[in-house]
């Protein structure tokens, strides 16, 4: 895997979903529950720092529309750092805000709790459906 290089994990033209890790199977999950509703763009970044800004800028450009899913929590999270370059280099391409489906700001729960603190498939469907409707 080249470091610094993000891999389109399947191609779209409505909406772009940028995630990593983990969460790449629970947004895989969610496009899939869609029944092909929207043509969705999801790229798994693989690596953060670097982190591949080409690849989003141009899918950006091309969806309008961008959902970032990840694990930690929201304040200070790296969706931030990417809505941030959205922000300086696509802004005008956007037509709705970028969302965010993330941990809540707390600290990381027991084991049983778990479920509840993680982004999962109907909370990524739901800002799928924010941005599209916007």
């Amino acid at each position: 895997v080249p470091i610094g290089k993000a891999n389109i994990v399947q191609e779209g033209d409505d909406l772009t979903i940028i995630s990593w890790g983990a969460m790449i199977k629970t947004c895989q999950d969610a496009i899939e529950k869609l029944n092909n509703k929207y043509s969705v763009e999801l790229i798994d970044l693989r690596t953060i720092n670097p982190y591949d800004a080409e690849t989003i800028i141009a899918s950006v450009k091309k969806t309008g529309r961008c959902v970032i899913v990840h694990e930690a929590i929201r304040t200070s999270g790296f969706a931030a750092e990417l809505i941030a370059a959205i922000n300086e280099k696509a802004l005008l391409s956007l037509e709705a805000p970028v969302v965010r489906v993330t941990a809540p700001d707390a600290p990381y729960p027991l084991y049983k709790l778990e479920n509840y603190y993680l982004p999962d498939v109907n909370r990524v469907l739901k800002a799928i459906e924010k941005v599209m409707s916007f």
